[in-house]
């Protein structure tokens, strides 16, 4: 199976082309938050999202923790997609699905340790996906992303094995590793953000050398 790739922290249209062009199964958006690369203002995620051609999907990075506030900032943009990046903390993802049909789930996981695992195996019958990535929400500063960093393999290979739903690999993803991330892992995406720029920039020949790498 063709391994998908979704192109992270899409700063303006024209990257979004490009990212598009080259061969990119998805794209992420990604509004305010604690800390890291590449956060857009809500309007702009919008006008993304709805140049955006189907099948792309388009992922709104959401560091909201309540159902009702995702479900506000979801209606503020109209992705097709939310990444819940933080853990969520009122409400419930039936909830969410109920208020937004048709629009899919995706929760992160920040992959530390063993209990992340159990926390990836808990919520993933109740999301379309989960991202596995390197922060960590414990920082006083939480870290939701964008950290640049690879974490343990093995312990995503471990989720990867006993979830049913999509898992997509971030962190630290790049031309020169992504070929190993996936022989280890085996996931049905991979996510890249910092990995395909210069100077903060979409880097054209960064992300061709990284699509080459996947296929």
């Amino acid at each position: 199976m063709n391994t998908r790739v979704k192109i992270c922290c899409i700063q303006n249209l024209h990257e979004a082309e490009t990212a598009i062009r080259l061969g990119a199964s998805a794209i992420g958006l990604v509004a305010e938050m604690p800390s890291g690369p590449g956060p857009i203002p809500d309007e702009l995620i919008r006008q993304i999202a709805a140049a955006t051609p189907p099948p792309v999907a388009t992922f709104l990075l959401t560091s909201h923790t309540s159902v009702s506030e995702i479900i506000k900032h979801h209606r503020r943009t109209l992705t097709n997609t939310i990444q819940i990046v933080d853990t969520l903390k009122d409400g419930t993802y039936a909830e969410l699905k109920d208020a937004l049909p048709g629009i899919k789930i995706v929760q992160v996981i920040h992959v530390i340790d063993e209990q992340s695992v159990e926390q990836a195996i808990s919520v993933s019958p109740s999301v379309d996906a989960i991202l596995l990535d390197s922060g960590n929400p414990n920082l006083r500063v939480k870290e939701l992303g964008g950290t640049g960093r690879v974490h343990n393999w093995a312990l995503s290979r471990k989720i990867r094995d006993q979830v049913s739903c999509p898992v997509f690999l971030a962190g630290g993803l790049k031309p020169e590793n992504v070929k190993k991330a996936i022989e280890t892992v085996e996931p049905f995406a991979v996510d890249v953000c910092s990995g395909v720029r210069t100077n903060g920039l979409l880097d054209s020949a960064k992300l061709e050398r990284f699509f080459r790498a996947v296929h």
